[in-house]
């Protein structure tokens, strides 16, 4: 009797040897560990559980959420949560600030939930937290990973008010299949973002593009290409894991080898930095890339 497709749960696809990771260790990673649990520190790093953790934490860099942990928009790769978010928190910017002083980091990376709901879509505490992190830790570089804001130049003008060393916005996946893997977003319209970002005033624009959702090799090109044209300086490429069974499915493991040949192409293409590999996430080596 033939199986019942509707009624199999979908499974996870096993994960190849080269996406395996260590567990971090070293004297940093657990002096900030410790930090972090003891007093509840939120930064995306634990509570997302990267790879490049104790790396990064080892090299004084880390990575916080602003805004919530809900966000207005459903995109199919994301594990963050979807729904109708909580009020704004009026003492975030002085509660990073002080996680950032506590933890002694040299060069923090600032993300957040897309904030649709709100009239500003959140750029008053993005600017707030800009400022107060500059006024308790003032030798501490900034990147700022930010939304569309749905390409209202006014938003993104507060964000170049506070000048980050580098701001960037990931276009995600190759235009093809930007509307099944963003949804609410659009390809052109991130493009914007970055060209504009880099045409007032912002130094170095940065963007990522995860790999293995169904696209083709010559796609990813063109739209490492299309970062380039548009003056981008910085460009991360990465695998996509599916975050649970509820995601799109991962359709492809993407060999450490062709993240290499993607890497050669875009450093040929004349990018500033470029990391590239199964591991790499948004932040990764994000302290080299103020240089």
């Amino acid at each position: 009797m033939p199986t019942d497709l509707s009624t199999v749960e979908p499974k996870i696809a096993k994960k190849p040897k080269w996406i395996r990771v260590k567990l971090p260790t070293g004297k940093k990673y657990t002096e900030l560990r410790s930090l972090v649990d003891k007093y509840s520190l939120n930064t995306i790093c634990s509570s997302g559980s990267c790879p490049n953790m104790g790396e990064c934490w080892g090299e004084g860099t880390a990575t916080f959420m602003i805004l919530g942990n809900i966000c207005t928009r459903s995109c199919g790769f994301c594990g963050v949560k979807t729904g109708r978010p909580e009020s704004i928190d009026w003492e975030e910017p002085e509660k990073v600030a002080n996680s950032i002083k506590l933890m002694k980091i040299k060069h923090a990376v600032l993300t957040s939930v897309d904030r649709d709901d709100l009239k500003d879509m959140g750029t008053l505490i993005w600017t707030e937290t800009v400022k107060s992190i500059r006024r308790l830790n003032p030798t501490t570089t900034l990147e700022t990973l930010i939304p569309d804001f749905q390409g209202i130049e006014k938003h993104l003008d507060k964000i170049i008010s506070v000048k980050p060393e580098v701001v960037s916005h990931n276009i995600e996946t190759v235009r093809r299949l930007t509307r099944e893997v963003r949804i609410q977003a659009k390809y052109d319209r991130s493009l914007e973002v970055l060209k504009y970002l880099k045409d007032n005033g912002i130094n170095r624009t940065k963007s990522g593009i995860m790999l293995g959702l169904g696209e083709k090799e010559e796609e990813i090109y063109q739209s490492l290409t299309d970062l380039k044209n548009n003056n981008v300086d910085i460009v991360t490429l990465g695998q996509y894991l599916q975050p649970s069974k509820k995601h799109l499915p991962v359709k492809e493991f993407i060999e450490p080898s062709k993240f290499k040949e993607f890497e050669v192409f875009a450093k040929n293409l004349g990018f500033r930095h470029v990391e590239s590999g199964p591991l790499v996430r948004s932040s990764y080596k994000a302290q080299k890339h103020i240089t």
